[in-house]
């Protein structure tokens, strides 16, 4: 059961309402949307910020979902991986390949890039300190500056999301249990 009480879209401060219905039309994220919605300028900004870098798509959307997936994993954050698993599904990973992603160097369903994002998100999770500048170099190959920058604070990002899911024990939505199922 979660810690506080979900808002509804009755109790939503009205300056927050466009982003609540766009957090909960974009899935089944209303306990997400009810939590955040405590506040109004979290769910705003979030959410603005959210569907801002989702309208410019300057980073595929594989590599994002193999990243927030691979975040959640590493944090053990149940919710976000019931959420984005089935969007890196829509990618091509089957289900059972998002529940052996942290097993990337030897995961059948990942190409080259796809494990060097999730070997990135592991450094950016676990060990930002220590991160040397070769990984930097691999993915200038692949990824221009633009894109390096949004893959690293969106799986910074998904670590907040992760600690704010888990701290406040929010539920996972059935609708989001069906579509993980």
């Amino acid at each position: 059961m979660a810690r506080i009480p979900y808002i509804t879209r009755d109790d939503v401060s009205p300056d927050a309402l466009t982003e609540f219905d766009a957090l909960t039309g974009y899935g089944p994220f209303a306990h997400l949307a009810g939590a955040m919605g405590h506040r109004g300028p979290i769910l705003r900004n979030v959410s603005r910020m959210l569907d801002e870098l989702r309208e410019e798509g300057v980073l595929p959307r594989r590599y994002l979902e193999l990243g927030l997936v691979a975040t959640s994993l590493l944090n053990k954050c149940d919710y976000c991986v019931a959420h984005h698993g089935p969007m890196l599904a829509v990618e091509g990973v089957s289900e059972a390949g998002v529940l052996a992603l942290l097993d990337y160097q030897n995961h059948p369903e990942l190409d080259d890039v796809d494990k060097l994002v999730v070997e990135y998100t592991h450094q950016v999770t676990l060990d930002p300190n220590r991160t040397r500048d070769a990984i930097f170099q691999r993915l200038r190959q692949h990824f221009d500056d633009a894109q390096i920058v949004e893959l690293t604070w969106r799986i910074a990002l998904c670590g907040a999301f992760n600690r704010f899911n888990d701290i406040l024990q929010l539920e996972i939505e059935d609708e989001a249990k069906a579509s993980a199922a």
